[in-house]
């Protein structure tokens, strides 16, 4: 029984640790703190139903009930008995929690905060899976099954997560599960008694086999394969808004070779971050447009029955060129070039941000592509997260007299066939028949669709509306006439198409705070929705039907005017009006700037164009670096060469010294050298021939004797200079006679001799052998190589040692022997 307890542990604690990836979706902790407490109830009631010799449905049952009683006092609906005993009342509060979860999905982007609602599906979830990990482990003894609920723990926030998921906390579930293989494998084997080896020697239960030993290193070897595949393999790394194709480019809306499904819900992350309490800095842009539009990075263009959904974009490499927008216009559109920079800081998508018609980039890798339909640079592989880029880009302004004279398009058209399926929604269609009544272009069709929007028709800005893009969710907007950018932009489009004109919501920030040099700083608060439409001739033009008093940044047009405005200004053709009551710090050279800037408490220092720091120096820097690494080898033999040059430039002599003696009489004084000193000169004289010799790549044999290495070097490396011949045999019958004489040699000029042989081996070596002996001395690398597998074979032998140590003294061998006994 005791055994089959610690089993059940064991398999609630992998179940916990198998939810770590969660953590890539909370802010906080709270979920893990919950969820402990539900599987360590489960975990109890199994254990007690076991210990009362339950069967296996009377376990199951157990462990539902304890799961009911730990939600029933995390989640309380006020109507319990004893704080967690379940009510009728209960039950209803969870209903309504499911039913809350359903929408909080929707609504809160990643990471999400503490919502009771996704709490409770979380805690559920995870007690659901401690009962399943449970049966199949201890229940059925079928411990491998248990990975397959894991494993649904895992798909959530790869399902979710809108960054790749991060690798750590599938490294720590994938070490639960191998915790629960091994100790149903322990408990297995005690059952038969003793281990034996292959050579039929007993081991005890806690001592490691060589079978186990190769389990685990298998085991290691293939979480380590698991986790660094996919981060090997970019291709590999998907999150929930990286499902996007690399595409051909032909715009036919398909996915290119490997693309795979949408499962960017933009509207579920706009609408999260709009409802985030705290301002978080995510995009900084300059340019040098005086009046720029919005930044936008995604567009919904596929309209079903339950709203806007992403297509997968198409396109190709952003460094095969972009096309050119002045190709495909007329020439009464106002078309200018300009210049953005663009410093991403916490917008984590597959999505860069970029203003509409981008006509080149720099700084970006080929994996960023460009889609030429949807306007958007997408990647399949990367994040947008922490990328510094520029680009040229075309701004386009329309005369309402150009849009009113376009024509419509033909019935065959692929954009008009594809940009204006509508849902059938009586509600709207009714609506939209009578805006459009007696309008005789599409121009005039689509601004008496955008006059509706309007505070005089009763419509107002609201973040605590309901989320969605349905018909039910349009017919519920347009009944209330209360929403924020998610339901305008989505509203306009619908009707828009429902008039028969291709439309389309296009995502991105509106205009943050201008530090006076053309620098925005963009906020979670500038994230906004606007619509698109398609003009014959033109293109997408952009309208903004959300009130504007109401947006901080927000742009207003010459075709797009701000309807709420007191007073109304007639604009340029091209350039924006701006109502009376706007921003005054605006000033006369933005005119289009309506409510500039309502940023909410986020500033931004200075008053001059936002200067770049220059990147030579880096670069110099890292050069720099680079040279000091690989001079470091040639710097240390250079050291060593010198401390043993000064060893062997004073040798240890016997000097005859004459002194006066008493009366006047004179005498010789000899005066010894410490033989120690000799015997350490010699070796350091050694010492340097010896890697002087692997430097220059001759053979070093360390069982021979000085004398006979000395003898060798003379017949086969330096035999035509006598020179070198002298000094090879002075340095070895001064190495002998400091390894095996009584009295080492003395007075002789070892340095002398080094230098002699080191010029007749390098006059023998080749010039690349001659270089790298200077520059990347073989014998300093054998020197560290030697250091570094040494070091290792230690640290393996003391880590041998102490695991000894720690089986020898392990509690459980020692019950397990005193019970043997």
């Amino acid at each position: 029984m005791t055994a089959t307890r610690n089993l059940g542990f064991v398999a609630a604690a992998a179940t916990l640790l198998a939810a770590a990836p969660l953590s890539a979706i909370f802010e906080r902790w709270t979920w893990l703190i919950q969820a402990a407490i539900a599987v360590v109830v489960v975990a109890g009631a199994a254990a007690l139903s076991r210990l009362a010799r339950f069967p296996l449905w009377g376990q199951v049952l157990a462990m539902l009930t304890g799961l009911l009683l730990a939600l029933t006092w995390i989640f309380p609906g006020g109507t319990e008995l004893l704080a967690f005993v379940p009510t009728p009342g209960t039950f209803s509060h969870f209903g309504d929690l499911t039913g809350a979860s359903l929408q909080d999905m929707r609504t809160y982007g990643v990471k999400v905060p503490d919502v009771d609602s996704l709490l409770f599906l979380t805690v559920l979830g995870i007690g659901a899976v401690a009962v399943v990990v449970d049966v199949l482990a201890v229940g059925l003894r079928r411990p491998a099954l248990a990975g397959l609920p894991m494993l649904a723990i895992y798909s959530v926030p790869v399902a979710v997560y809108v960054d790749s998921v991060p690798a750590t906390p599938f490294v720590v579930g994938a070490c639960g599960y191998l915790w629960l293989l091994v100790t149903d494998n322990v408990d297995r084997v005690r059952r038969f008694g003793r281990r034996f080896t292959g050579e039929g020697r007993d081991v005890d239960v806690w001592e490691a086999s060589p079978l186990a030993a190769a389990g685990r290193r298998l085991a290691v070897v293939g979480v380590a394969v698991a986790v660094a595949l996919p981060l090997a393999v970019p291709g590999m790394t998907g999150g929930l808004m990286e499902a996007v194709g690399n595409g051909t480019g032909d715009g036919n809306g398909r996915p290119g070779q490997g693309g795979s499904p949408g499962r960017i819900d933009l509207f579920a992350a706009l609408s999260g971050q709009l409802n985030q309490s705290e301002v978080a800095e995510m995009v900084k842009v300059t340019t040098n447009e005086p009046t720029p539009f919005y930044l936008r990075f995604g567009v919904a263009d596929e309209l079903r029955p339950d709203g806007f959904r992403v297509r997968v974009p198409t396109g190709r490499s952003v460094n095969r060129g972009l096309p050119d927008p002045t190709e495909r216009t007329g020439r009464a559109v106002d078309q200018r070039r300009y210049r953005a920079t663009v410093e991403v800081k916490n917008l984590n998508m597959p999505l860069l941000p970029v203003y509409a018609e981008p006509v080149k980039t720099e700084d970006l890798n080929s994996s960023w592509l460009y889609d030429q339909n949807l306007q958007i640079l997408f990647s399949n592989r990367e994040n947008s997260r922490g990328k510094r880029y520029a680009f040229d880009y075309v701004r386009s302004t329309y005369s309402p007299a150009l849009l009113r004279g376009t024509p419509s398009l033909p019935a065959d058209d692929p954009v008009l066939r594809q940009q204006t399926v509508t849902p059938a929604v009586r509600a709207v269609d009714r609506l939209v028949d009578r805006l459009v009544k007696g309008k005789q272009n599409d121009y005039d069709k689509v601004r008496a669709i955008y006059d509706y929007f309007s505070v005089e028709n009763g419509f107002s800005y609201s973040l605590s509306t309901r989320g969605g893009t349905s018909g039910d969710d349009i017919t519920d907007f347009l009944a209330t006439k209360a929403g924020f950018c998610q339901q305008y932009a989505a509203a306009m489009a619908w009707l828009v198409r429902a008039a028969g004109i291709p439309a389309r919501v296009a995502f991105g920030f509106t205009n943050g705070n201008n530090s006076d040099g053309g620098t925005y700083v963009l906020t979670n608060r500038n994230l906004h929705a606007w619509t698109e439409v398609y003009f014959a001739g033109v293109g997408w033009v952009p309208f903004d039907a959300t009130p504007a008093a109401s947006v901080a940044g927000s742009v207003r047009s010459a075709w797009a005017p701000d309807t709420d405005a007191p007073e109304e200004t007639t604009p340029l053709p091209g350039s924006t009006a701006a109502p009376s009551g706007a921003d005054p710090s605006a000033g006369a050279n933005d005119p289009d700037r309506l409510d500039k800037d309502a940023d909410q408490g986020l500033s931004v220092g200075g008053g001059g164009p936002a200067q770049q720091n220059p990147v030579w120096p880096w670069w110099l820097a890292g050069v720099l670096v680079l040279l000091v690494l690989l001079a470091l080898p040639a710097l240390r033999r250079s050291a060593l060469r010198r401390r043993r040059r000064v060893r062997a430039v004073a040798p240890a002599a016997t000097a005859v010294a004459t002194v006066p003696g008493p009366r006047g009489a004179v005498r010789d004084l000899t005066v010894g050298v410490d033989p120690e000193r000799a015997r350490a000169d010699a070796h350091a004289a050694w010492d340097e021939l010896l890697d002087t010799l692997v430097d220059y790549h001759v053979r070093v044999d360390r069982t021979e004797t000085p004398r006979a290495t000395a003898e060798r070097l003379v017949r086969e490396a330096l035999v035509e200079d006598a020179g070198a011949v002298t000094g090879i045999r002075l340095l070895g019958r001064a190495e002998e006679r400091a390894r095996y004489a009584r009295d080492p040699l003395t007075g002789e000029p070892l340095h002398p001799a080094l230098g002699s042989v080191r010029g007749a081996l390098a006059a023998r070596a080749d010039r690349r052998t001659r270089i790298m002996a200077a520059l990347l001395p073989p014998s300093v690398l054998l020197r560290w190589r030697t250091a570094v597998t040494d070091r290792s074979m230690g640290l393996v032998a003391t880590s041998g040692q102490v695991r000894d140590r720690l089986l020898r003294w392990n509690p459980r061998r020692l019950l397990a022997g005193r019970a043997a006994r």
